[in-house]
This record gives C-alpha cells, sequence and structure tokens, in this order.
C-alpha cells in the first residue's frame, strides 16, 4: 500500500509550478465571473497574468476579520461565494455569526489526503467527536473519512459515559476530534475500568497540539497527528509521519505575509497565513486566516515536496486600545512604507505608572536622529499618539511575527 495519498503530494518543483500556472488564473477568473465579491475586488485584474505566487501577491488580501461585516453586506456570504443555494449541500455558522458553505462534491473540505497522512485507511471505523451542532468541523472529518471508505460513528461533543461505551462496544480504529477531548474520554474510560485496544490512531484539529499530549498519547498506543483547518477553507495543511512541520495541502496555495499588509515575508520569518484555494464554490483569493506560521524550508523527510510550515504560532490581528484609541497592526505596517529605511518594527505597549506609552522599535542599516525624530511624527501623524522610537540593528527584533506588543501588566 502506497505511503501517499495519491502523485500529486510528490510532485517536483516545476510540475507543481507548471499546474499552478495552468489553475490560478482559470481560478481567479472563475471568481470574478461568479463571485459578486472578487468582481468588483479584482475588476482591473487580468487574470490570465496571475501565474504564480509572485504575480498573486500582488492582490489584495481579503481577512477573515472582515467577514462578519461582508455578510451583514451582502447575504448569506458576502459576496464571496460562486455557488447558490441548491448548487450548496449544507450552510454552516460560526461564532460571529460568520456563515461556510458547503458543496456537494466528494471530500469538499480536502480531509481525505490528512486522515491518510495519519494512518487511516478504508475499513476503519473512526469516532468523530467534533460538533454536529451549526458549525462544520464534524463534517470536515466526515467527509474526508467516508471519501476514503472509512465508517463514521457521529458522537459529537458531550455524553462522554455513552461516547466511552460505545467505543467499548465498537471498537473504533481512530479518533478525530480535539486533543483535549481525546484526553477527557480517554481519562473517563479509565475511571470506568474500561480498556479501549483499538484505538490507534487520532488525527486532531482546533487547538494546539503539544508535544506532551501527543506523547502521552503514544505512551497508550494512540500515534496521534494534527491538521490545520478553518471552516472556510477546510484542511490547509498536515502532520506526516516525519513529524517536521505541517505540509500544505495540494488544493491551496499558501502565502506567509507580514501582518496588517499583503506583503510577503523571507522565507523562516513568521507572518500571518494568506491561502488561495481552488474551490470553485467558495472560491477565496488570498485570504487571510489571522493566523500566524512561518515558512520551513526544505522537503519533508516522508517524501512529500509541497511547502511546510510550522503550524500555528499565534494571531495575527494584534490591535490593541491605548489611552482610548485603537491602534492595528496596519497603522505600523504605514509607518514602514513612509520610510524604506526600516526593515521592520515592533510596537510595545507598556504602562509605567498606570501611564500607557508606546515604543515603537525599528529595525535600520543606517540609524541617524533625524531618522528616529521623523519616524516619530510618522507614528503620530497616522495613530494620533506618541511614541519612542528606538533605532536597532536589523534582525534584532524577535521572529514571532508580532507587530504590536502589549506588555502592560495590570497587577
Amino acid at each position: 500500500m502506497s505511503k501517499h495519498f495519491d502523485a500529486l503530494e510528490t510532485r517536483t518543483a516545476d510540475e507543481r509550478k507548471s499546474a499552478m500556472a495552468t489553475r490560478l488564473p482559470q481560478q481567479i477568473a472563475h471568481a470574478k465571473a461568479n463571485a459578486p465579491y472578487f468582481a468588483e475586488a479584482l475588476k482591473h485584474v487580468d487574470a490570465a497574468a496571475i501565474t504564480s505566487v509572485a504575480a498573486l501577491a500582488a492582490l489584495p488580501v481579503v481577512r477573515k476579520s472582515e467577514l462578519i461585516e461582508l455578510q451583514k453586506q451582502q447575504r448569506p456570504f458576502g459576496g464571496l461565494a460562486a455557488a447558490r443555494w441548491g448548487q450548496l449541500g449544507r450552510v454552516f455558522s460560526s461564532p460571529g455569526p460568520i456563515y461556510e458553505p458547503e458543496g456537494r462534491s466528494a471530500d469538499y473540505w480536502r480531509t481525505a489526503r490528512a486522515l491518510y497522512a495519519a494512518g487511516f485507511r478504508s475499513g476503519d471505523l473512526v469516532h468523530n467527536s467534533f460538533s454536529y451542532h451549526m458549525t462544520p468541523g464534524a463534517w470536515i472529518l466526515e467527509a474526508g473519512a467516508q471519501a476514503l471508505g472509512c465508517t463514521v460513528f457521529p458522537a459529537g461533543v458531550g455524553q462522554t459515559e455513552q461516547q466511552v461505551a460505545a467505543m467499548a462496544d465498537l471498537q473504533p480504529n481512530g479518533y478525530v476530534g480535539t486533543p483535549s477531548f481525546l484526553r477527557i474520554l480517554l481519562e473517563k474510560a479509565d475511571e470506568l475500568g474500561i480498556k479501549l485496544p483499538s484505538l490507534t490512531k487520532a488525527l486532531v484539529s482546533g487547538e494546539a497540539f503539544l508535544p506532551p499530549v501527543r506523547d502521552a498519547l503514544l505512551a497508550r498506543g494512540i500515534a496521534g497527528y494534527q491538521a490545520y483547518a478553518t471552516a472556510e477553507l477546510g484542511v490547509i495543511a498536515y502532520e506526516t509521519e516525519a513529524r517536521q512541520g505541517l505540509v500544505v495541502d495540494e488544493g491551496v496555495i499558501i502565502e506567509i505575509v507580514r501582518p496588517g499588509t499583503g506583503d510577503p515575508v523571507a522565507e523562516g520569518e513568521v507572518g500571518e497565513v494568506v491561502v488561495t484555494t481552488f474551490n470553485s464554490d467558495y472560491p477565496l483569493i488570498r485570504f487571510g486566516t489571522g493566523d500566524l506560521s512561518a515558512v520551513l524550508a526544505g522537503v519533508s523527510p516522508c517524501g512529500r515536496t509541497n511547502m511546510r510550515i510550522k503550524g500555528w504560532m499565534g494571531r495575527a490581528d494584534q490591535t490593541t486600545k491605548i489611552k482610548g484609541m485603537f491602534v492595528h497592526p496596519e497603522q505600523v505596517a504605514a509607518v514602514i512604507k513612509r520610510h524604506p529605511e526600516i526593515a521592520k518594527a515592533r510596537l510595545v505597549v507598556t504602562n509605567p505608572d498606570s501611564t500607557d506609552q508606546m515604543t515603537l522599535s525599528c529595525e535600520v542599516a543606517a540609524p541617524g536622529a533625524d531618522l528616529e525624530k521623523a519616524i516619530a511624527d510618522t507614528v503620530r501623524d497616522i495613530t494620533k499618539l506618541r511614541a519612542e522610537v528606538k533605532l536597532v540593528a536589523v534582525g534584532r527584533l524577535a521572529n514571532d511575527g508580532k507587530v504590536i506588543e502589549d506588555a502592560r501588566k495590570y497587577d
């Protein structure tokens, strides 16, 4: 049996670029023709010219944080969907509310590949403990499991004793859900004196999958792997047996950009995950997830050749209220754009003597007092607040994706 889901996972870089050069212009043209939001946002874009990630980077980013307002303006999906009622199989609601469509294609959320990498195979029984109520989590995993040839027990959340009893009776091979709920189920099984020897694999998502949790599962004979997915995009990247970052799914393009902008960062630098999908029903182009990650250099030892990312590293939306006014990452980016001498900047907020203070540290190659004052004036012009400016050598600021750090203490 193949160790890879399909031949797409082991394509050469040239093969992947060639496929992108064909599919990407088609997807952009499709979005412009069928999704009102993109018809307007990309009206001056020649779809045929967008054949690479570099060309894609010139297009605007639509951010998840904008979806609530967009969906209020144009229901139900803010003009971003290309499919209509009847063409869609389901519609879901996430907190906000934000509504997400599900098309009718098999494995709509592209989950089978992640499950396969986690060891799931046709004939497995999968215990699904994601919620089946309103949100798409359970359906995302169920669709992939069924496409893979697995049978699914729709457990949902809660009712831990009944879930453990069902696991004891049905003997599932695998679990999908959050890692914390798997721990709860295993502890409940221990409390009830029930053994679950059939459970040997898990694909977890929805929260951080920390090494101590992974190791605790391994000690019980359960090999757990993680998938990075969102309700809008489905699976974005997934873990493999190499345990070295997450491999990007073949159905999306990932860019890592500086928070507050659409500008790609250097390989290895932490930034916001921006995703373009080839989904024809919901053709999201440069969708800013609000999540932080970074690209891992090189190819995975597992043989899959697509880009790897480090996984979820926090949130990119670092908007902070200072002296009663909101300061956004976009404003820090605007300061940098006015001063090309700045390679990177980080705004730190403190409150000595219970008074908010801002310090903007800027990486520059050639510091100077005049530049320091000019930057401070720009900060005040853009944010309407005063800030101390510190010029530091290039490479001195932390590579953690933070543009605004709230270091205030309240005790």
